[in-house]
Formats: structure tokens, sequence, C-alpha cells
């Protein structure tokens, strides 16, 4: 049985590194404290980064992704104490990140107990990243073995496209990670409904992770809205829904952790023993109407 942590993260102004520093220690902590071996924040979680900046700055929708940039370096070092600190897994939510051919990706990196583990870019842009914003795909995705199992990324929209976590699922994936920052009911139901797919076709488990609340200082994070959740493939042993745990819809202004407990060994037998064979099943039938 692994503890997991996913936080419904308010986004809040931070001005200071020293008071943005604080805030996320002590938010870690909080998971820590509560046995939790994995800690997964939302998509755009480090551009609270933002805060930091000159008023106008962080207020220019693309001036605030420039300005960060300096504070990445910092802030992954953070990320790494905390992991190294308290021998956990933390997956602190994505960054915009400028790389080395000019463009910027949204960028997701996973810190263990002995340190950095990589990284995993978005691959699908939303309409807002791609005409908006100037964020770039990524290429290729990965999976990262921990003491906890297999696991891998898919930020946010990625979710919604099934092939990204078949591509998961046939590298040996038991576990996806889902950070997610959307700004309507229905962007957090698209993305909560791919990832509970996603669990049953691939009978596998997903944890999502979404921003919330209202930050008129940033452009980029203006308007939040969603539910932390773990969701499993539905049958013998496990929910009838697929849902294992899923946060409180509390006020949008506080931050607060989902902290549950799932059975990857029980997932896996699923696969082995479940009333369906999705996953098995999935090629045989992809190729017979292809």
């Amino acid at each position: 049985m692994i503890r997991l942590a996913a936080c419904q993260y308010a986004i809040e102004l931070h001005e200071t590194w020293d008071a943005y520093a604080d805030h996320l220690q002590g938010l870690c902590a909080e998971a820590v404290a509560a046995g939790a071996r994995l800690l997964l924040l939302p998509e755009y979680a480090g551009l609270v980064l933002s805060g930091q900046l000159r008023g106008e700055q962080r207020g220019d929708l693309l001036g605030s992704i420039a300005g960060i940039q300096p504070l990445i370096g910092a802030w992954a070092a953070l990320c790494e104490r905390m992991a190294r600190r308290w021998g956990i897994y933390l997956q602190p939510g994505s960054v915009p990140v400028l790389d080395n051919d000019g463009a910027y990706r949204n960028r997701a990196w996973l810190f263990g107990p002995e340190g950095p583990l990589g990284y995993q870019d978005k691959l699908m842009m939303t309409r807002f990243e791609r005409e908006q914003w100037g964020i770039s795909a990524g290429q290729g995705l990965r999976v990262f073995d921990t003491a906890l199992g297999r696991v891998g990324i898919l930020i946010c929209y990625d979710n919604e496209f099934p092939m990204l976590a078949r591509q998961l699922a046939e590298l040996g994936a038991d576990l996806i990670l889902a950070p997610s920052c959307t700004d309507t009911e229905a962007g957090y139901h698209r993305v909560r409904i791919g990832a509970q797919a996603r669990a049953l076709e691939n009978q596998i488990a997903v944890l999502q992770s979404p921003t919330v609340g209202l930050a008129a200082w940033s452009p980029a994070l203006d308007e939040n809205i969603g539910r932390a959740g773990l969701f499993v493939p539905p049958d013998h042993g496990m929910p009838g829904d697929g849902v294992i745990a899923l946060s409180a819809a509390l006020e949008p202004g506080r931050s607060q952790w989902l902290v549950c407990d799932v059975d990857l060994e029980e997932v896996r037998r699923v696969r082995r023993e479940g009333q369906v064979f999705t996953r098995r099943d999935w090629p045989e039938q992809f190729d017979r109407v292809r």
C-alpha cells in the first residue's frame, strides 16, 4: 500500500522568495506529516514564482514567463532538498521553461529521495498555450523507476489523448501523475474524465492535482477550478465507480491535500484477474478495426 498526496492548490501571491519558499515547504510538510510518500502539485504551480516580479511584469502574459526564468534554478533546488530531506517523491507541478532552442515548454520534474529523476514535457498544447502564450510542445514520453513502482506523467490536456497513456502503459507505468490547470468546470471535467478513461483503458492508477482559486494578479492563472482525485479501473476489489478518493469542493482560496492510499499490486491483479481485460484486448481490437 502506498500513500499518495495530491494538492488542490490555491494560487496565492507571494511577493518575495522567502515568503514563497516558506509557503511551499510548509505546504509539503503537511502531506509528509500525513505519511505521504509521493506528493503531486498541479500544472503551472511553478508559475506562482511570478508573484516575485514587479507588478507590471507579473501582470504581463508573456513577460511573466520570461521574468521567472532566473528563479527556476532555485525553485528546482528547493524541491530537490525537500525530496531528499523527507525521503519522498515530489512532482511539484509544472513550470514554463525556456529551452535551448529558444522555445518555452511546459515542464514537470520529478524529484526523489536520491535527487532528480528527470522531467516530462507537455506534449499537447491547448489553444491558449499555442495561440496566445507561445508555449511549444515537448517530444517523447518516459517512465520513471521509483521504489513505489513505475510512474509516468501526463500534464493536463495530455490526459485527453488515449494513445499517450497507452504508450506509458506499454512502457510499464502503473501510476500516471496528472497535474492540471483549468479555468472552467468543463475544463476540469474534461481532464478528470480523461484521467478516469485512461485508468479504465490501461488498468492503471491516475492521480490528478488541480489549481483552484482566483489570482487577478496573474493573466495566466487568473481563474482556477478543480478537485484532486485518485482513479483506478472499476473492477473486482476496486471502487465501483473507479474513484478511490476525491477532494472536497471547499473554499477555492485555500490549498488542501487529498491524502489517499493505493495498492498498485491490486491494480496489477485486475490486469490478470479482472472481469475484463481492456489492457490485454486493446492491441487485438485495434488491429481488427484498423
